[in-house]
């Protein structure tokens, strides 16, 4: 068949994506804080857009040609005791300090603190021990390959390589590392990490030992009477030994790690009032913008001006209003989502996290009459504060579990909060098998499999029973 080029006129409908509308989809997706960084962007792009600010108190002046004379009740500059002023000005009800310790309080500088790093912790017991140029050039080494865990992750050759020595001195220098603080740090497994601290903590019985060297499986499985027969001992004494290993850090470099905590700042906030729900959005940090009255001039002024300028103004005016109105549009669009799942959701409002139902984003879409891709952008990362607790939008959709009798489903949050009060409350010595919480999930009258249990307890980061049974 042979091959020819020809012109051909069709006639199409297609969505064509233009930069205004996937600014205004990406602000839907857009969290709170997300927000004022690309509205604060935006402001120093384009002249055109400016900020309203708070209105400024309204000061009354006194006219000296009316001879106003100041109230005899305001104090005047005239009738201010300076010297007491400042007598008061330098104590601690106004932030200095007082006369009696102005000379021995430390400055700013040196109360300030900040938390040390495991690296630097050992580099500084580097520097106090009696370490050759050689050993010191190793161990520098071996602790910049110290994981925030305190194990050395790095095999004994890659050091070596790296330093150009031996392994065989590598693994010298290594062991004096690991008489370091903290206990068990520079270790290469948990094994290795239990036993220098139980050789740098005295414990001198033997089996503790024999329990890190043979038995950590059978520890984690907590199958004691396995062990004692092994090791020819009684089931009390592999508990106390067991209660000596408890003592023990199996992650040495946990001290020394930062502890960063995330705070939220809701996005929306619902608020009871008599019997009916108030939703409030959050708009605290956000600009509130308008146009430049100064360029609007610019362009009704009948004097002539640049073409260049004008066409300049004139694009930047079209981008601040897009964006104005797309704020807008995005600000209601949450508002008609928050509203939908308000009155999907009000027995979890009213009740807590077991009365939570069933919902995805094709009956929130549904109820008010939008795309289900537009509902999923709104939902993401934001957050609401509910007289229930904060949580995140996208909470409020899951899944379904049927029930053993009734048609209406039950939230998978809810099962997963079921789950939680049954091991909460279950025997320390004799925890609750997967198979036990499915037969008492069914006496309240939820229908779920063993597996789905199994499921939801690893999302919910808890042990199998095995590893929950106390000693």
């Amino acid at each position: 068949m042979a091959l020819e080029l020809k012109q051909s006129l069709r006639l199409a409908q297609q969505l064509v994506m233009t930069p205004q509308l996937q600014q205004a989809i990406k602000l839907l997706q857009l969290s709170r804080m997300e927000l004022a960084e690309v509205i604060n962007q935006e402001m120093l792009e384009n002249p055109v857009l400016e900020e309203i600010g708070e209105e400024e108190p309204i000061q009354t002046l006194t006219d000296e040609g009316e001879g106003i004379e100041p109230s005899k009740t305001e104090d005047t500059y005239e009738d201010l005791d300076w010297e007491k002023f400042f007598d008061l000005y330098d104590t601690r009800e106004y932030g200095g300090r007082t006369r009696g310790d102005r000379e021995d309080a430390p400055s700013l500088e040196t109360t300030l603190t900040k938390s040390i790093t495991l690296q630097e912790h050992l580099i500084w017991q580097l520097r106090l021990s009696n370490f050759s140029l050689e050993e010191e050039r190793v161990a520098v080494q071996i602790i910049g390959n110290i994981d925030d865990n305190g194990y050395l992750k790095q095999p004994l050759s890659f050091i070596a390589q790296e330093t150009g020595v031996s392994e065989n001195e590598v693994e010298q220098t290594l062991k004096r590392v690991q008489e370091f603080d903290p206990a068990g740090v520079a270790a290469r497994d948990l094994r290795e990490c239990l036993l220098l601290q139980l050789e740098q903590w005295g414990i001198r019985e033997t089996l503790p030992r024999c329990l890190v060297l043979r038995h950590l499986e059978g520890l984690e499985k907590k199958d004691y009477r396995k062990i004692a027969r092994a090791e020819n001992a009684s089931v009390e004494q592999v508990k106390e030994a067991v209660r000596i290993l408890a003592e023990l850090e199996p992650k040495p470099g946990r001290p020394f790690g930062e502890i960063r905590e995330q705070y939220i700042t809701p996005d929306i906030y619902i608020y009871k009032v008599g019997e009916e729900y108030v939703i409030v959005l959050n708009q605290d940090g956000l600009p509130r913008l308008r146009v430049s009255s100064y360029y609007w001039k610019i362009l009704q002024a009948e004097a002539d001006s640049s073409v260049m300028a004008r066409d300049y103004i004139q694009d930047k005016l079209r981008s601040a209003l897009w964006l104005i109105r797309s704020i807008h549009q995005r600000q209601r669009t949450v508002y008609r989502v928050m509203e939908s799942i308000v009155k999907f959701q009000r027995d979890f409002l009213d009740k807590g996290v077991g009365y939570l139902k069933p919902l995805v984003l094709r009956d929130v879409a549904e109820d008010i009459d939008m795309h289900e891709s537009t509902v999923s952008r709104v939902t993401t990362n934001k957050y609401v504060h509910t007289p229930q607790g904060i949580f995140s939008v996208k909470f409020f959709f899951n899944s379904g579990i049927n029930r053993l009798e009734g048609d209406e489903a039950v939230a998978a949050e809810s099962v997963k909060d079921r789950i939680r009060q049954i091991i909460a409350r279950e025997p320390q010595d004799k925890p609750y098998s997967d198979q036990e919480i499915v037969r008492q999930l069914r006496e309240y009258n939820i229908d779920i499999a063993r597996r789905t249990v199994t499921k939801y307890r690893e999302q919910m980061s808890i042990l199998a029973s095995s590893r929950r049974k106390q000693v």
